[in-house]
């Protein structure tokens, strides 16, 4: 088995740097494999990985940023990144010089979360997946970067290379006095919307991808805007896997490329075709390793001391998460939209948790997102709550039509209770995807009753419900169009109380025990006997959560691996 090695900070500096990233001071050859990425948080510091490369958000004090990198001198890390412009004084110098540890700068304007993305791209840590001979023989995604760099040495002139979608996947060096249209592709990871649109609107996309050839693109209109220097030319060439575009490479150029230069762009197209079909099979790839290991883990049986190790996880307190949708309405007729979807969900899912905690993971078994969040609390309603947190956290920010919600299990002291907080999390998450609930995140302790409900009413057959008293209500109900059945159940549910159980159905207390009174002689029932009461009322939630989107159907605590391959009582 063979392992591709991380990235360097010098390697990380050579892709991005003068674009995204300057060194302020400090050695950035020491370090030689970043260990992750990790957001710095003066108030509730995260744990750092070996040659972590840690993002200072919202650091500009000098005085601040010398002290934090001491510290992170400390803790093993490689480099430390603030938002430009920042000169170094002599206390920061010493301080980068004294820990090891480098300062760099940051562009204005770009976005920390993209900037986290195309780190994590360029410092993936393939060590921690088994691969076979044939995939590390492959060049890791990061090198991408390296294949932009190489076609511009080529063609003597800055490239991109994007996605169907217009967002960047790569760029080389010699970005900084290109035009605005550019420039704002680099920060922002994506085209930007109003060239695109003239784009769209010209016929180029078309053109490129109806030709196998590179396709010149004249200069855009002028803005109007003198301060700004006027869009360039370029040339583009579809990206192609037999008959699917895959994207397109961009190269500004003053003029259409010479028949050599032309061929050239032609050869590089099938070269980063190659790439970006092997990111997407190495990523489908990943995540089933991940999901394999992680279902393992889950279980706390024989093998999960292995999964855990090779998942990069400890064996330490944890909080096991479930993440899964409610709006499943349109999955029969749009599966395809809706599965890379859940995909896009779980791997911002993982990325979140991972910016929480290193060692964090998360990937999709079934249709459920199970994520494993080490905390290290005061005590257990502590680690449920901060996860509680990050949950609630990750829903605020992320955007689906599917209406994503979080199951909390159990506070897990190490992996041998990882499958009792998982059953945990399913059975929360299970209530919030059947509506009863009312929120999108929640501890099992927080909906117990509710999922005891739902697994009594997994319980009953389903022709069995109703029943007795509360069949002749409800059919008394069908053929002379009265409610007797949901008094009933306001009377229960407000316990005996009939003027909080009238004021729920907004009528007078005297109507409500007239119709109380017609329910108990329809129904036959002795409210004054708390076991007919009883009876009544769990008819009446059953019932009711055999309607939601989730009554009745997946049961919980079902094994994840199938098999891996090697008030007053009386009325008044």
């Amino acid at each position: 088995m063979t392992s591709l090695p991380r990235a360097s900070l010098a390697r990380v500096l050579e892709e991005l740097g003068s674009t995204l990233l300057d060194v302020v001071c400090g050695d950035v050859e020491r370090a030689d494999g970043i260990g992750g990425v990790v957001i710095h948080d003066p108030l509730d510091e995260p744990e750092l990985p070996d040659n972590a490369l840690v993002l200072g958000v919202a650091l500009h004090d000098l005085s601040d940023i010398a002290r934090v990198v001491t510290r992170l001198g400390r803790r093993g890390a490689a480099a430390l990144v603030v938002r430009a412009p920042l000169t170094a004084d002599e206390a920061l110098i010493d301080s980068a010089e004294a820990s090891g540890v480098a300062v760099l700068s940051f562009a204005r304007g770009a976005s920390w979360t993209h900037l986290a993305g195309m780190l994590r791209t360029l410092t993936t840590d393939s060590s921690r997946h088994d691969m076979d001979g044939h995939t590390a023989d492959r060049i890791e995604s990061g090198d991408l970067f390296a294949v932009a760099n190489a076609i511009a040495a080529l063609l003597d002139a800055p490239v991109t290379i994007e996605d169907r979608n217009s967002r960047l996947l790569a760029f080389s060096s010699r970005q900084e006095d290109i035009d605005p249209s550019r420039v704002q592709t680099i920060l922002g990871r994506q085209v930007p919307e109003h060239y695109t649109r003239i784009l769209e609107e010209r016929g180029v996309f078309q053109a490129i991808y109806r030709s196998d050839r590179p396709v010149f693109v004249a200069s855009l209109p002028e803005s109007g805007d003198t301060t700004q220097p006027p869009e360039l030319p370029r040339a583009a060439i579809a990206v192609r896997a037999g008959d699917e575009i895959l994207g397109a490479i961009w190269v500004v150029v003053a003029e259409p490329l010479s028949e050599d230069r032309s061929e050239a762009l032609y050869e590089a197209s099938k070269l980063v075709a190659m790439h970006m079909v092997w990111q997407r099979a190495d990523a489908d790839m990943e995540r089933r390793q991940r999901a394999e290991l992680l279902a393992t883990a889950l279980e706390s049986g024989p093998g999960s001391p292995e999964a855990i190790r090779r998942l990069g996880l400890k064996d330490e307190p944890a909080v096991v998460l479930a993440l899964t949708v409610v709006d499943a309405a349109n999955e029969h007729r749009l599966p395809a939209r809706t599965a890379t979807e859940r995909k896009r969900l779980t791997d911002a899912f993982a990325m979140h948790l991972a910016a929480v905690h290193p060692r964090a993971t998360a990937a999709l078994i079934g249709d459920i997102a199970y994520g494993i969040l080490p905390l290290l609390p005061q005590n257990r309603h502590d680690a449920e709550e901060r996860a509680a947190r990050i949950a609630t956290d990750f829903l605020a920010r992320v955007g689906s039509r599917l209406r994503p919600v979080i199951g909390v299990g159990p506070y897990a002291e190490d992996s041998a209770a990882l499958a009792r907080s998982r059953t945990g999390a399913e059975r929360a998450s299970r209530v919030l995807r059947s509506g009863t609930a009312g929120q999108p995140v929640a501890r099992l302790d927080d909906v117990h009753v509710e999922a005891l409900l739902l697994e009594l009413a997994d319980l009953v057959p389903r022709g069995d419900l109703p029943s007795g008293v509360v069949a002749r209500v409800i059919a008394y109900d069908e053929i002379h169009e009265t409610n007797l059945a949901e008094t009933l159940r306001s009377w229960l549910d407000a316990f005996g109380d009939v003027a909080t159980a009238a004021a729920s159905m907004f009528v007078h207390p005297n109507t409500f025990r007239y119709r109380l009174r017609r329910a108990a002689e329809v129904g036959r029932i002795d409210l004054n006997d708390p076991s007919a009461r009883l009876s009544a009322m769990l008819q009446l939630h059953l019932m009711s959560l055999r309607s939601a989107p989730d009554g009745g159907a997946d049961r919980p605590s079902r094994p994840l691996i199938r098999k891996l391959p090697d008030g007053p009582d009386r009325v008044s």
